[in-house]
């Protein structure tokens, strides 16, 4: 067996991943995954492989197939450089993703990208990846960067994490311990949020503002997926997508786990997880 490419076609960036054969045939080598921008989805995928097989030192002889997922493999209609090209479910891509990152045979996989998917992951006896689309949120990515651009003039994820750095929540979030200054809610950490901008205060800073939205994106999402875990009496919480990549964001899901009893996980190449799960997947 050749060459195995993965390529996730996005509504930004198209990202690349191979993987060589094992010993026993099976695509599970890892080639380090890369990722480009461009203006539209099939230039970002020719450019994509390009650039993937340059730096890897590949020739087309030496790929078997390319597996594509993502909004916008829809648009490849034939083959890419004489390459067979197989569109797989994105949801599916995800769960298989998330479980070869983390090691783990079952998990509810996060993918936090312009929106949220939550997808329940178990592997059988066989190592066959079986997944389940539990739902999601429009809050991801989009809203961040989308809110920061209206309210705060910024509208980089780079720009918006360096802004953040020096904000205080107290002056943006209403917290449990906010509520009364008598009443006690036993069982409860009252530093939790109880109210997202419940407390915006009129000498709120950029930085405020931008630690506020970066704050509630993620804890929309963390609580989406504790709700999921929760429904299929799991713990193990496997986070992919770009968002992953951010530490105001992983610090938000790390001071949750406690809270709730679950536990994050933020695997490496985490956000890679959708389009090395679409490498992996199974030929139907």
């Amino acid at each position: 067996m050749g060459v195995v490419i993965g390529i996730d076609v996005g509504g930004s960036t198209t990202k690349i991943v191979g993987f060589k054969a094992d010993g026993c045939g099976m695509p599970k080598v890892l080639i380090e995954p890369q990722f480009v921008r461009a203006t539209d989805p099939i230039t970002s995928i020719y450019g994509a492989l390009g650039k993937f097989t340059l730096q890897n030192g590949l020739s087309l002889s030496d790929i078997d197939r390319v597996m594509m997922t993502g909004v916008g493999s829809s648009y490849v209609e034939q083959p890419i450089y004489s390459l067979k090209c197989i569109p797989v479910p994105e949801f599916g891509s995800v769960g298989i993703g998330g479980l070869f990152l983390s090691g783990l045979r079952e998990a509810i996989v996060v993918s936090m990208g312009t929106g949220t998917a939550i997808i329940h992951a178990k592997e059988d006896d066989d190592g066959i990846c079986h997944t389940e689309y539990m739902g999601g949120t429009g809050v991801g990515g989009g809203t961040l960067i989308g809110l920061s651009k209206k309210m705060i003039g910024i509208d980089t994820i780079e720009h918006i994490e360096q802004v953040c750095e020096d904000g205080d929540l107290s002056n943006i979030d209403l917290r449990v311990k906010d509520l009364s200054k008598t009443h006690k809610y036993p069982g409860m950490n009252e530093e939790l949020t109880a109210s997202n901008f419940g407390k915006l205060s009129d000498i709120a800073s950029k930085s405020d503002i931008a630690l506020g939205i970066i704050n509630m994106v993620a804890e929309t999402v963390a609580t989406t997926a504790i709700f999921a875990a929760r429904a299929h009496k799991l713990r193990d919480i496997v986070l992919t997508g770009n968002l992953t990549t951010l530490p105001h964001v992983r610090a938000v899901f790390e001071n949750l786990s406690d809270a709730f009893g679950v536990r994050f996980i933020f695997p490496q190449n985490s956000q890679f997880g959708t389009v090395i799960g679409a490498a992996l997947h199974p030929i139907n």
